[in-house]
């Protein structure tokens, strides 16, 4: 049977290129976006060229009435949720913490803190043994940020993405048991569209110079350790946390 992965946040950047990386080994590709449906669009028919099932999810994983219909429909068209990637996320313009609002922190913690364990949770009660599930692996997407601080820029996003490693290790542990396996991704300084949000879209080429390796990553160097966490190489490895950092 085909194996099916829920993506989040997978209209751009890690999202997309996990998308059609996944799609290319063969799995079915949820495509979970918020609002931009153009973008969205985009990515399931790279899902479709490398010859997979694509299936459009718009919601906002804020949202817990959202993100449950979300998780529903996508086992309604493939019966089934063999991996899912928690990697929608979102930054804000750089501020040092005195100067940003409650508004800005709390958006920020809403989706990448709120939003992203409502996922793991409805996840989890779709692949456990325990629950009439089959097993599976999630794959949650942490941040250099988490161990780095970012500050005078994202203490918030920071912060958020530390909550993510905790997460991973929490979880794992919880339902190793149950046949879930739950890791995460910590990217570093990865040439996509999330700079621009935060105002700084040369920022990745700029700081990713200054690495070990001298440059800026990919977003199709994250996707590659994303899928293999996902896949039965990956089968006796959980509660990991991989940084794809370039040495940073």
């Amino acid at each position: 049977m085909t194996k099916a992965v829920l993506i989040t946040g997978a209209s751009r950047g890690i999202g997309r290129a996990t998308a059609r990386l996944a799609a290319a080994r063969g799995w079915s590709v949820g495509i979970n976006y918020s609002s931009n449906e153009a973008a969205a669009r985009e990515t399931a028919a790279l899902v479709e060229g490398a010859g997979a099932r694509a299936l459009l999810l718009r919601g906002d994983i804020a949202d817990e009435a959202a993100v449950i219909a979300m998780f529903d429909a996508f086992t309604r068209v493939f019966g089934r949720l063999d991996g899912f990637v928690n990697n929608a996320g979102i930054v804000a313009p750089g501020l040092p913490l005195a100067d940003m609002d409650a508004a800005r922190l709390k958006r920020i913690f809403d989706t990448n803190v709120f939003g992203a364990y409502l996922c793991a949770r409805e996840a989890v009660r779709r692949m456990s043994m325990q629950r009439g599930g089959h097993g599976g692996a999630i794959v949650n997407l942490s941040s250099a940020a988490a161990r780095l601080g970012s500050p005078n820029e994202y203490v918030d996003y920071a912060g958020s993405k530390a909550a993510i490693d905790t997460l991973t290790i929490g979880l794992s542990k919880e339902v190793g048991p149950q046949g879930v396996r739950v890791n995460a991704v910590r990217p570093g300084l990865i040439d996509t569209e999330i700079h621009a949000s935060g105002g700084r879209p040369d920022r990745a080429a700029v700081l990713g110079a200054q690495t070990p390796l001298g440059r800026a990553g990919s977003a199709d160097e994250v996707a590659e350790s994303i899928v293999w966490l996902l896949s039965d190489a990956a089968s006796y490895v959980t509660g990991a946390i991989i940084d794809v950092t370039g040495g940073r």
